[in-house]
């Protein structure tokens, strides 16, 4: 139950919006760190390394690339 409560908490990605990189746009700067990009998993979610935000691709998301 605990990762159902941490994937309400996701950011939500597109497929405009890889690839995925942290900190996001929408995040305010003075909690800046590193731009880091991040890789998604198979199961389309990907956690930062520095802060420890969880990105999650929308369900029936297509992405596009290699």
């Amino acid at each position: 139950m605990a990762n159902a409560a941490h994937l309400e908490n996701a950011v939500e990605l597109d497929g405009k919006d890889l690839p995925a990189f942290c900190p996001n746009p929408a995040m305010p700067v003075w909690s800046s760190h590193p731009r880091v990009f991040l890789e998604m998993s198979h199961d389309g979610k990907a956690k930062c390394p520095y802060c420890g935000t969880v990105y999650a691709l929308k369900p029936g998301t297509v992405v596009h690339g290699h």
